[in-house]
């Protein structure tokens, strides 16, 4: 049945379909003003929240529009208070690594040795991640033969004699762990803290499921980063925070604008949250500075941002970027001569990388067929040469040795890495000037009518159609153009324009699964406590956050999400969402219908004008009808959403091998004991809501 509410054909599996089409019907009639402002809203927003067509009907489309061009002018501060969560998120990256050390910092502090933090909290995240690096040296010494303790620390608890929790401890380790968990807040805070590094392996061990919850309860947001840095890594603390964050504004910011032009270019300028183990620690500043604050200003401005940004150099290799005839290149020369068979010739710099020219033309600026060359590329990769990071690792060793002075972590121009003389870059003589040569690249990209339509192209794309007609196009690159590069002057030309109304794109557009996601959540009047299931989900989705590995970015094209087994996993969790089965997010139907109801025919009909701002086909009425009573369509989607495959590296990128203790994707599936749940949950994952 669910297959054939998805437009598949009944009775066949995700596995025995090679793709799927998701059904649609043309909308002929001019667009009403009701339909109007749920056109806008699907849009311009993640979807629509109870009340939002009615407060945007109150105060007109355009109006609206207005007020979300300009996010300064929207209340957003319980956004913001709810954003308090993620205290680590406000840290500079040197004082992110300072306080969560990367895998590269604990390394070199086993190795080589170095300070220990005087902070207690901070001594006791070293030395329990400097235990379980040494656990999984050992056992790579030792061949292997304890792999489940090199994977995730998992080590009996030491003798009790040795352990400074009590005076009198209880005799096996799960005794221990309950006492422990029958604390207050603080003392129980207090007593993790104070545990060996041994015996926090051990405890990582001993405490599982349910007791890692309790293990939690009551901890404020600092105190439980502290312990999931201490029982999971630090690292895996600041990658899954940099995903819950992202997924998080999209869900609740009020300003949904700004937010959806976020999305946009943080796609646009992909960086991949698995470059290597540095590149989390850069991603909230990357939001923080250089995407959100240009979101809706100018392009030139935002394409400096992101080519200064640590996030940017590190994913595309520019820090590391020396000229040929450099000092710096000298330099290395002189080092190679002295020790050509010694390691550190390995660790040198390796001279020009045209990894961003390539990226900053083909997919940035000009765009396939931009009007650039190969000898382009090379003479661009030279302009940027210099732009690079202070210490991008732990402080010492030969990159140090190599690079310039400054905060660790921070954006910088090295003019000793950079290469001397003149360049020509698309016909323009680039004079040398140091760091002025690659600002002038940027320049003479963000200003060619080449960019102007590369842009307003994928705009339109993202906002009117797969296909979007070129008389829209030409117009919003016209409007780039006279604006100086003014982002928000080419969407209002565009919400402007008579094409952006026809009623051939009145949810013509297939949500990814990111806007299924969210605006699923949003419609259901959710509440998030934990977005960590939420990021989990999106793995099974098939798009991990900050989960594309090339450049390119995710696509916005139906093309690229509308399949069998996509399309049943997007049935699966509507149905694990809308029965409350994900943790950490709560549904609100009783909001949703204005009061508590009963499943029935009627409800159904409110359901569909609440969560589709439509009515349902009568094909996809039929089948919510004929399948919403089923005892066990909650639990079988829950089974089955966690038998779906996750994307490429999502598990790693979310949870690691265990996840961490707040990461269950979903509850216990039980047989279903409401009935108007499974009658909201299959509207959701009906072809109606798959479009915007």
């Amino acid at each position: 049945m669910l297959c054939g509410l998805m437009g598949l054909p009944p009775g066949v599996g995700a596995q025995e379909v090679g793709g799927a089409k998701l059904p649609g019907e043309r909308h002929a009639k001019p667009l009403t003003e009701q339909e109007k402002v749920l056109h806008a809203l699907n849009r311009f927003t993640f979807g629509p929240r109870p009340g939002d067509v009615e407060a945007v009907e109150s105060v007109g489309v355009q109006r609206w529009f207005e007020m979300q061009l300009h996010p300064e002018r929207v209340d957003d501060s319980a956004y913001q208070v709810e954003m308090g969560q993620f205290p680590a998120m406000g840290l500079a990256e040197d004082q992110l690594l300072e306080r969560f050390p990367s895998g590269a910092v604990v390394r070199q502090m086993s190795r080589q040795g170095g300070s220990v933090p005087g902070d207690p909290v901070e001594r006791a995240i070293y030395a329990d991640a400097e235990a379980v690096y040494a656990v999984k040296v050992e056992n790579k010494a030792a061949g292997g033969a304890n792999g489940a303790a090199a994977d995730g620390g998992m080590l009996p608890m030491v003798a009790a004699q040795s352990s400074p929790v009590s005076d009198a401890p209880p005799e096996t380790p799960y005794e221990q762990v309950e006492m422990i968990l029958e604390l207050g807040p603080g003392e129980r805070f207090g007593r993790l803290v104070a545990m060996g590094p041994e015996q926090m392996l051990g405890f990582r061990e001993a405490v599982k499921g349910k007791d890692r919850v309790r293990l939690m309860a009551g901890l404020a947001p600092a105190q439980r980063e502290a312990v999931e840095a201490m029982v999971e890594s630090p690292e895996r603390v600041v990658a899954t925070e940099d995903m819950q964050m992202r997924l998080m504004r999209d869900i609740d910011s009020k300003r949904q604008l700004q937010a959806v032009m976020t999305e946009f270019w943080l796609n646009h300028f992909n960086v991949y949250l698995r470059k290597n183990e540095q590149e989390p620690y850069m991603l909230p500043g990357y939001v923080q500075d250089a995407i959100l604050p240009h979101a809706l200003g100018k392009f030139e401005d935002l394409l400096v941002a992101t080519a200064k940004s640590p996030a940017m150099l590190m994913y595309l290799d520019n820090w590391e970027s020396i000229g040929p005839d450099s000092q710096a290149a000298g330099k290395v020369a002189a080092v190679q001569a002295a020790r050509p068979n010694g390691k550190i010739a390995q660790k040198l710099p390796k001279g020009i990388n045209e990894n961003y020219g390539r990226e900053l033309m083909e997919l940035h600026t000009l765009g396939v067929g931009g009007g650039y060359t190969q000898q382009d590329v090379i003479e661009v990769a030279k302009c940027f040469t210099g732009w690079t990071i202070v210490r991008p690792y732990a402080a010492g060793g030969v990159r140090a040795k190599f690079g310039p002075e400054g905060t660790q972590g921070e954006f910088v121009f090295d003019p000793k890495r950079h290469e001397p003389g003149s360049k020509v870059v698309l016909g323009h003589v680039i004079p040398e000037g140091g760091m002025n040569e690659g600002l002038e690249v940027l320049h003479i990209l963000a200003t060619s009518p080449a960019t102007a339509h590369f842009i307003s192209q994928e705009l339109a794309v993202r906002f009117v159609s797969d296909n979007p007609p070129a008389v829209l196009v030409n117009r919003m690159a016209a409007a780039y153009r006279k604006s100086g590069g003014d982002i928000a002057a080419v969407l209002t030309a565009m919400f402007k324009s008579k094409e952006f109304w026809v009623p051939g794109v009145y949810r013509a557009k297939v949500k990814t699964p990111l806007e299924f996601l969210a605006s699923a959540v949003r419609a259901s009047d959710a509440t998030v406590t934990n977005p960590l299931p939420l990021v989990q989900a999106m793995d099974r989705l098939g798009m991990p956050v900050w989960g594309m590995q090339t450049p390119n970015g995710y696509g916005w094209t139906a093309e690229d999400w509308v399949s069998s087994n996509g399309l049943l996993s997007r049935m699966n969790f509507a149905l694990v969402l809308s029965g409350n089965k994900v943790n950490g997010t709560v549904t609100n139907w009783a909001g949703v219908l204005g009061g508590p109801a009963e499943a029935s025919a009627a409800t159904e009909r409110e359901l569909e004008g609440d969560l589709l701002g439509q009515s349902a086909s009568e094909r996809t009425r039929a089948a919510v009808m004929a399948e919403f009573g089923n005892p066990t369509a909650q639990a079988q989607a829950a089974a089955g959403f966690n038998m779906q495959p996750a994307g490429k590296d999502a598990n790693k990128a979310s949870t690691g091998n265990g996840g961490l203790m707040r990461a269950a994707v979903v509850q216990p599936a039980k047989p279903n004991e409401a009935p108007l749940d499974t009658m909201a949950g299959l509207l959701l994952g009906s072809p109606e809501f798959q479009r915007r």
